[in-house]
């Protein structure tokens, strides 16, 4: 029976392991080191990693940050994230292969390692051989924990390879916006440029034939269109909203310009015709507005008895250029109606031969609140109003009972109850209009001929609603292409 030494047993595997590892190239100066975890299987210690984030994470985080940064950064930015990002996606595709040929050269080592121990442990016996066996174990256990890291590797290149893809394709597409904002800003360029050289040689045309009174408006005119090229050249849209807003003020200055001198003329045109009646004999009672109406009384006793004198109103323009008769305001009082707002009442009264011309102090005004009441009652189909018939044919009616007044978008019909009065659809010989007399009712009073040979004095309960059925009355009248006034009105 042979007796090994121990010198010569580790003589014999210093050999074996020296024969095994001459060959082969290793990434480290040491083995990584393992431990035995749940159900005997075989896990690789994990050692803390001094080098940082791995470039895998790297391309992963500058990711995201590009996808929550890319509505802040530019077309040019964005392109220039993407060509970064290809650039380490293919670093990343080289450690891949790097980590290949590392995953080889393993395999290789581990064959050559397992055919090394198989040696061995024919030559071993009693615990070394077990201990052979159990290296054998873990060697194969190894080879398999290298499988399945190979497995992950794969489908890391895969996710890697399809990362790279998306990038470069996203790439290509930054550069491909990129091209066409740039076409975009050429194009809008070059049509700046022919707008400001057809203002200039419209400059150049106007200069040759303008007179030489106008050489500093011109001048002035040139600077601008200098400013508008320079502004055009650097593409600075802010002075141009500063010349828009500009604008906009000198607009509102004029439209407030120009409301103050109407005001002004108004003014100017009351205090004259104010001056002019301080000089008659007669003058007006009430308020200019609709709703009420205008009395005529002498100014003092001297002045004619109005009853011996023959009266007519008439609606005058502001300027005093067109002066219309109103047919059959022939009293003492006239109750003012829609068609005179905006517009100046007079009076003419003749006494022994002479006249005397009566005028408002100023225009008719509109009453309050009347504007909305009416556009309330158009968004309806039908407007009714309680009315009381006053007269009929010129002739005084009996009964004062309450009628209905509805006025339509194609008719006015007047009922009581069941029974309609009258129903008529809007045409060319139906008039309506304020009634033109003296009486008490006679601002909430209306005329109204639906047809030739019948004809209303309509009383409302209110000057509102009497001005309001006349408003929508017209206002549906002309929907049809019919002209709603009194008798011989121009309108």
């Amino acid at each position: 029976m042979t007796k090994i030494s121990p010198e010569i047993e580790e003589d014999v595997e210093a050999e074996s392991l020296l024969s095994v590892s001459a060959d082969v190239s290793f990434s480290s100066n040491c083995f990584p080191k393992y431990k035995l975890g749940p159900d005997n299987q075989i896990v690789e210690e994990s050692k803390e990693d001094s080098k940082g984030l791995s470039l895998k994470e790297v391309v992963e985080k500058e990711t995201v940050q590009l996808s929550e940064q890319h509505k802040r950064l530019s077309v040019r930015d964005l392109a220039s994230k993407f060509d970064k990002n290809l650039t380490a996606a293919a670093k990343l595709a080289d450690e891949a292969k790097l980590r290949d040929v590392a995953s080889l050269e393993g395999h290789v080592l581990l064959k050559k390692l397992r055919d090394a121990l198989e040696a061995l442990r024919g030559r071993m016996a009693g615990r070394t051989k077990e201990d052979v066996e159990k290296a054998i174990s873990l060697v194969e256990a190894l080879a398999v924990k290298l499988t399945q890291n190979e497995g992950e590797l794969i489908q890391e290149k895969f996710e890697v390879k399809k990362l790279a893809n998306f990038l470069k394709q996203a790439s290509e597409d930054a550069k491909k916006l990129v091209n066409q904002e740039k076409s975009f800003a050429c194009a809008e360029i070059e049509s700046a440029r022919a707008v400001v050289q057809r203002f200039g040689e419209a400059l150049e045309e106007e200069e040759k034939n303008s007179p030489k009174s106008k050489t500093q408006d011109v001048e002035r005119l040139v600077d601008e269109i200098q400013e508008a090229r320079r502004i055009k050249r650097l593409h600075q849209p802010s002075k141009v909203m500063d010349m828009e807003h500009e604008l906009h003020a000198l607009r509102t200055q004029i439209r407030e310009k120009s409301v103050l001198s109407l005001k002004i003329q108004k003014e100017l045109a009351m205090n004259k015709r104010a001056e002019e009646n301080k000089s008659c004999l007669y003058v007006f009672d009430g308020s200019e507005a609709l709703g009420s109406h205008l009395r005529i009384r002498p100014r003092s006793d001297t002045a004619p008895s109005l009853s011996k004198c023959s009266i007519q109103w008439y609606r005058v323009s502001l300027d005093g250029s067109q002066k219309e008769i109103i047919s059959g305001a022939s009293k003492l009082a006239y109750a003012a109606e829609p068609l005179d707002v905006g517009r100046v009442l007079q009076a003419d009264i003749l006494s022994n031969g002479q006249k005397i011309t009566v005028t408002s102090a100023g225009p008719i005004e509109s009453a309050a609140g009347l504007g909305s009441y009416v556009e309330t009652l158009l968004r309806k189909s039908s407007s009714e109003f309680n009315v009381v018939i006053s007269q009929m044919n010129g002739q005084d009616y009996s009964s004062h009972s309450n009628h209905c007044f509805n006025v339509g978008k194609l008719r006015i019909k007047l009922c009581r109850g069941w029974i309609t009065k009258s129903r008529e659809i809007y045409h060319t010989s139906m008039q309506l209009c304020g009634v033109r007399g003296d009486g008490n009712a006679a601002a909430k009073s209306l005329f109204w001929q639906a047809r030739k040979g019948l004809s209303y004095v309509l009383t409302f309960e209110s000057e509102k609603e009497r001005n309001a059925a006349i408003m929508i009355a017209r206002k549906h009248a002309l929907d049809c292409n019919i002209m709603l006034a009194g008798p011989d009105d121009q309108v």
